[in-house]
């Protein structure tokens, strides 16, 4: 049996990505682990498994076994990452009471359009109390995604007994991580801050993009499209209207979904992101984008608790999703008070370290004060600066969309005693090897000839 999340995360050839199940799958879904360090959540055919993240879990790392082959294992990988990705686990995570969409839900977003910053992150504070005893996701980056996949690759190795593992580098030209900004624009004032954020951005030579709310909250002139246009910048759709009910119910979302499709057409917009960041991912095969980028990788300060577990760009279905993976500006200024890069260091050096997207939401609505200002263009020096140490490709979102895309077809062929990549866009890709030293996993690039 192969395995395609192996196979799809590394590009690798399909004869390196083997593995085999040690029997039948439990028919109940739970928390297991894969390593101490390693949380999991699905069916497993050894041991228990926990009904919440706060139980102790079981470690089916000592029931793998192995022959010349590949692993066995007592759990289907490519399972165990979807229920990730997707946040199949949230309903034996935490409360979910999100989705109940009460009076008082309904009252708040009636009247949150109205209500002062002061208010808002009053009442935001008091529903995200007790953020920091919520064990699973990992705060303030979670990377379990990438540490089942490359335990796997050292199980194959091992298995196996080879010596490397070709796959194709995550990102264009060797590029170690990718960075991409982003702007939600929530209000008029954010809308009319737009000009000035493009220069800030400008001054700097990055490129963002910008999620603009079709109806309700402010006007979208064609004029204000084409300046974002012209100067180089991208347009992306966010939500409809921006109430938080996009997601309340089947049908609504559907009648909506007709109206977002139809502004995405008319924006010529390739990617989405819903208001607030709610998000059911049964659903999203309904938008007509190719990217979206709703799914926090820990959503542990958002309305709606989960998070992907991951810090790399992955497929559901058609659309490809692009994680936010770091704190909001509202979250680090207003719930969290922080007016520092601290924590946004803290989560790129993560991000890197697994060779992952830093992708940021910053707000034109909320760096209008000189405060919030400096911070951010504090961030936009730092990120200049991993770009010129060549840590950080910083492209568009399109651009990421495309390159995952074009990477996702490519294979890696065998060329005599040599490997070489075959598939359109391979002249900016690069070929890897998967090695063991010291009996840890190590990533090597293929120095170009």
């Amino acid at each position: 049996m192969l395995n395609p999340a192996l196979i799809d995360f590394y590009r690798c050839p399909e004869s390196f990505a083997s593995y085999t199940l040690a029997g039948p799958l439990s028919e109940d879904s739970g928390f297991f682990c894969f390593g101490q360090d390693t949380n999991c959540y699905g069916q497993c055919s050894s041991g228990s498994r926990a009904k919440r993240a706060t139980e102790a879990f079981y470690d089916a790392l000592g029931d793998v076994t192995a022959d010349g082959a590949g692993p066995c294992l007592p759990f289907n990988p490519a399972q165990v990452i979807e229920n990730l990705r997707c946040e199949r686990y949230v309903s034996n995570s935490h409360d979910r009471s999100y989705l109940q969409y009460g009076a008082t839900w309904n009252a708040y977003h009636l009247m949150r359009p109205f209500l002062p910053v002061s208010v808002r992150k009053h009442l935001q504070k008091i529903y995200l109390k007790g953020w920091k005893e919520i064990r699973f996701p990992n705060w303030p980056v979670d990377c379990t995604v990438e540490r089942v996949l490359e335990r796997l690759l050292v199980l194959s190795l091992r298995a196996q007994g080879v010596e490397k593992i070709p796959f194709i580098w995550f990102w264009p030209g060797g590029a170690p991580s990718c960075g991409i900004v982003t702007h939600d624009v929530e209000t008029l004032a954010g809308r009319d801050f737009c000009s000035h954020l493009m220069d800030m951005d400008d001054s700097v030579g990055i490129k963002s993009s910008f999620q603009i709310v079709p109806e309700q909250r402010y006007s979208v002139a064609a004029s204000f499209l084409d300046l974002l246009r012209k100067r180089g910048f991208e347009i992306n759709v966010h939500d409809l209207n921006h109430d938080g009910r996009l997601f309340s119910n089947r049908e609504l979302f559907l009648r909506r979904v007709e109206r977002i499709n139809h502004y995405g057409k008319q924006f010529a917009a390739a990617g989405f992101r819903s208001g607030s960041l709610y998000r059911n991912m049964d659903w999203i095969d309904a938008l007509d984008f190719s990217y979206d980028m709703s799914i926090p990788n820990v959503a542990h300060l958002e309305a709606q608790r989960g998070g992907c577990c991951t810090v790399m760009p992955f497929f559901i279905g058609k659309i490809l999703e692009l994680p936010l993976t770091t704190a909001q500006d509202y979250s680090l200024f207003h719930i969290l008070r922080d007016y520092s890069l601290d924590l946004w260091k803290r989560q790129i050096a993560l991000i890197t370290e697994k060779h992952g997207l830093a992708n940021f939401i910053i707000h034109p609505d909320y760096i209008i004060e000189q405060r919030a200002q400096r911070i951010y263009r504090a961030l936009l020096d730092h990120l200049v600066e991993l770009r010129a140490d060549g840590v950080l490709w910083i492209a568009l979102p399109r651009e990421v969309n495309q390159w995952w895309r074009e990477r996702s077809k490519m294979k890696v062929v065998r060329d005599g005693s040599r490997w070489r990549i075959e598939g359109e866009g391979k002249e900016r890709a690069r070929l890897a090897f998967a090695t063991l030293v010291g009996g840890e996993l190590a990533l090597t690039i293929e120095e170009q000839h």
